[in-house]
């Protein structure tokens, strides 16, 4: 049976007894394409068609759907439907359930098996040049030398001018936040960070045992005058910020917010800590903050967003030769060191150009998947940039974003809720990880559901019984 473009009258045979029912239809449409009865390219009928059909919740057929595409049985094209993939005899999926996790904000993964050959070969060429000394020898806490001269380099098209000694190979992004936050605040102290803010910061101002001051934010970021007023209020001991591709909003401050945000910092004797996660991404960046007040931020530039996450390697970047010394103390004395492999792999991809090429790869992927997101998602409440690989969807009544989130759970999809990030009181809104789900398809199939939910009352789909 040829696709010709019409969907297939598909029906399949489930019983309640052969447990949920999405599985029981996935696994319905992997033995009628095993035996023939579903020929490759053939069209599935539409979701709600299905649903109609068998008299059943379109939410537990898309999630059926889900699963069969996670198992290699489908795949969807946009605008056209849902079609059987081309699989020899045997080698389906086997069966796999579980969430669709866009909590997870990861780069999103590039279909380029040339270049991770190529990120393999990188690892394994580590033998000839660093021998058992890197297996066996323990580092200083600041990294290295060399390992010190690559995240200069890393960081020269953002940070003109920044040199090996202003910079610290630190144990991830995270790590390097702990040590900075860690010197500049004590137990009962005060940082500022803006009202919507990375829940690992949070985390961390709860083992320190630091307060955490919000600043309120608009539609275009940290507010200034506010952050004057708190400094004014509340004699902050840092402002921590994420200045670009902000993390849950996506917003990136404009210039003149951050000149006046270093202008207002340098008046009450304030350091910035800069969470620049997302700023090897954009194409043409706005200057980080460090550029504009080198003397007093502390840069954190990692490379889990934009190289890879394994590697648990960030380059901090600050003020000066005493500071250096401090920060180091800190990392020393919380984590021993960076780990020298890693940090050694990271150095040898931005030295041979690899690190580059799989940043190219990543902006990529993540421009095609935000347009992706673009089609699917209603624009009026989504908040995305197309340079990034995450989304913050706005809810409308009578949505909250507890019973969204559940709903999207029971469909098969993690989203975080903005409870995660609120210092205030959370608005009604969810944030998607674009780069979590393993292709374009899965996205693609996810994102439906998701907008099939939207359009819906949460009356309308209730399941309590």
């Amino acid at each position: 049976m040829e696709n010709d473009g019409a969907a297939t009258f598909w029906t399949p045979l489930i019983r309640k007894a052969d447990g949920p029912v999405y599985l029981a239809i996935a696994d319905a449409l992997s033995a009628d394409i095993l035996s023939g009865k579903l020929a490759s390219g053939a069209r599935l009928p539409p979701q709600r068609s299905l649903a109609d059909a068998l008299k059943i919740d379109f939410t537990t057929v898309s999630r059926a759907y889900a699963e069969a595409r996670k198992r290699g049985l489908v795949e969807g094209r946009v605008g056209q439907g849902t079609y059987v993939r081309a699989k020899r005899l045997g080698s389906v999926r086997p069966v796999a359930s579980g969430l669709v996790d866009m909590s997870m904000n990861l780069p999103p993964r590039f279909d380029d098996p040339g270049l991770a050959a190529r990120m393999w070969d990188g690892i394994g060429g580590l033998q000839s040049g660093g021998g058992l000394d890197l297996l066996l020898r323990y580092q200083q806490a600041g990294g290295a030398g060399r390992d010190r001269d690559a995240g200069a380099l890393w960081l020269a098209s953002r940070l003109e001018g920044v040199t090996a000694d202003r910079v610290l190979v630190c144990p991830g992004a995270q790590g390097a936040m702990l040590a900075v936050a860690g010197v500049l605040a004590g137990p009962g102290e005060t940082i500022c960070a803006e009202a919507l803010t990375y829940p690992g910061f949070r985390s961390l101002a709860v083992h320190l045992r630091i307060e955490i001051a919000g600043v309120p934010t608009d539609a275009n970021g940290l507010i200034p005058e506010a952050f004057e007023a708190i400094c004014a209020e509340r004699a902050p001991k840092a402002l921590y910020c994420n200045p670009t591709l902000h993390n849950p909003t996506t917003v990136t401050l404009s210039l003149a917010r951050r000149q006046a945000l270093v202008a207002i910092a340098r008046k009450y004797g304030v350091p910035i800590i800069e969470d620049d996660a997302y700023g090897a991404l954009p194409i043409d960046p706005v200057p980080p903050l460090a550029a504009l007040a080198p003397d007093m931020v502390y840069h954190i530039g990692g490379l889990a967003k934009c190289v890879a996450p394994a590697l648990r390697i960030a380059y901090l970047v600050v003020p000066d030769a005493r500071a250096a010394a401090r920060v180091a103390g800190a990392v020393r004395a919380t984590a021993s060191m960076a780990s020298p492999l890693t940090a050694a792999i990271a150095t040898r991809w931005i030295e041979d150009g690899t690190a580059d090429a799989v940043l190219a790869a990543i902006r990529q992927e993540a421009g095609a998947r935000q347009v992706i997101a673009a089609k699917i998602l209603p624009a009026e409440q989504v908040l995305a940039d197309p340079e990034g690989f995450h989304i913050w969807l706005q809810l409308t009544p009578p949505w909250t974003r507890g019973e969204f989130t559940l709903r999207l759970r029971s469909a098969g999809i993690g989203v975080v809720a903005s409870d995660a990030f609120a210092l205030q009181s959370p608005p009604e809104a969810v944030r998607l990880g674009l780069g979590a789900a393993e292709t374009r398809d899965d996205l693609e199939q996810s994102l439906h559901i998701l907008a099939d939910l939207l359009a819906q009352s949460p009356a309308a789909t209730s399941m309590v019984v």
